[in-house]
């Protein structure tokens, strides 16, 4: 009697328990920023150790498995990765997950520490303002202590000092004007916690 050849066939998939891990030069997706594509890079200031992506003119950082490091840490706090190769499986999966809500979600930057008990939402876009008018600010007072010390050590004509006073009171009026005008807008915010107004007390 002739041997029976016996076959077999093996259905089941192998599904690969390995995390992805990632390279500058990577085409990755990160849908909590964009359904766009990015490209990976080293850090452009030199600085760190990880890899980064660049949106709307911010870095962010992500280590080489995929998982967000903040600007102020060195290692990941994330217990779940926000990159994506950028496959077309992917990309499926990703526009299946978002079906078109994703311009709706909000992303929320959390940088109160543990021990916080209370916490103000601010947008992006205020966030920027005030930076904007820090810097203002700070540039102005600059200038006027390079002209006081310009005035001190007698590198400007004597008859040329009040017009350069006047310029410089004009601009430190001008600066201390906006930031008295954001400080009201920032205290009545203030006003709505335990910590009161700046300046009250």
């Amino acid at each position: 009697m002739p041997k029976s050849i016996r076959t077999t066939s093996n259905t089941q998939t192998t599904i690969n328990t390995t995390p992805a891990t990632f390279k500058a030069g990577d085409s990755v997706l990160c849908p909590s920023l964009s359904l766009n594509p990015f490209v990976l890079t080293a850090d452009p200031y030199g600085k760190r150790n990880n890899l980064t992506l660049e949106f709307e003119g911010s870095y962010f950082y992500y280590d080489d498995k995929g998982y967000f490091v903040k600007a102020s840490d060195t290692e990941t706090g994330d217990f779940q990765p926000s990159l994506y190769h950028d496959t077309k499986a992917n990309r499926q999966a990703i526009a299946t997950l978002y079906s078109g809500s994703h311009t709706s979600q909000r992303k929320v930057i959390d940088t109160t520490e543990a021990d916080d008990k209370e916490a103000v939402l601010l947008s992006a876009f205020d966030l920027r303002d005030i930076a904007c008018d820090i810097n203002g600010a700070a540039t102005a007072l600059y200038d006027v202590g390079q002209l006081l010390a310009l005035i001190h050590y007698g590198k400007i004509e004597t008859h040329t000092v009040p017009a350069m006073a006047r310029l410089a009171h004009d601009a430190t009026d001008t600066w201390a004007s906006l930031l008295y005008e954001k400080l009201e807008r920032i205290n009545d915010t203030l006003a709505m916690t335990r910590y009161g107004k700046e300046g009250s007390q």
